[in-house]
């Protein structure tokens, strides 16, 4: 079951252990996590005949974003960290373009793609917000 988060009560008390993944305190993962439910969701409504296609390859770009911010997270640099949350935006912006795809093919309609395309903006954001800050305090550490 689901709580208001979006998480099963086992995966909420294993995130609230002192033993934790660095990523896993990091809210865009958090969200973006959120995001892959979302393109679920919207993809299993596509013909089909696209289970290979674009539900395929846009389903694959959503999990990338979770998991590049997940790996970064592992390096020992904050210029490293930021490689792999610029490899999750580059993700983002191919399901943007995915979903323009899909629109123009009317696998869905405006409701659908505006929620896909708003809550990417909220991605991007976010990664754009962390990556300056890790620029910020690696300008710091460097004076």
């Amino acid at each position: 079951m689901l709580n208001a988060k979006g998480l099963t009560t086992n995966a909420e008390q294993i995130m609230n252990k002192t033993n934790y993944f660095r990523f896993e305190k990091l809210e865009v993962w958090r969200d973006a996590r959120e995001f892959v439910s979302l393109v679920y969701k919207v993809t299993s409504t596509f013909p089909s005949k696209e289970q290979l296609g674009l539900i395929n390859q846009i389903r694959r770009a959503a999990v990338s974003i979770v998991l590049n911010i997940a790996e970064g997270s592992t390096k020992g640099s904050d210029i490293d960290f930021r490689r792999y949350l610029k490899i999750a935006q580059g993700s983002v912006n191919e399901v943007v373009a995915g979903f323009y795809i899909v629109l123009d093919q009317k696998f869905i309609g405006e409701k659908h793609f505006e929620q896909v395309y708003d809550f990417s903006l909220k991605i991007n954001s976010k990664l754009n917000a962390f990556m300056k800050a890790l620029v910020i305090k690696h300008s710091a550490l460097s004076n």
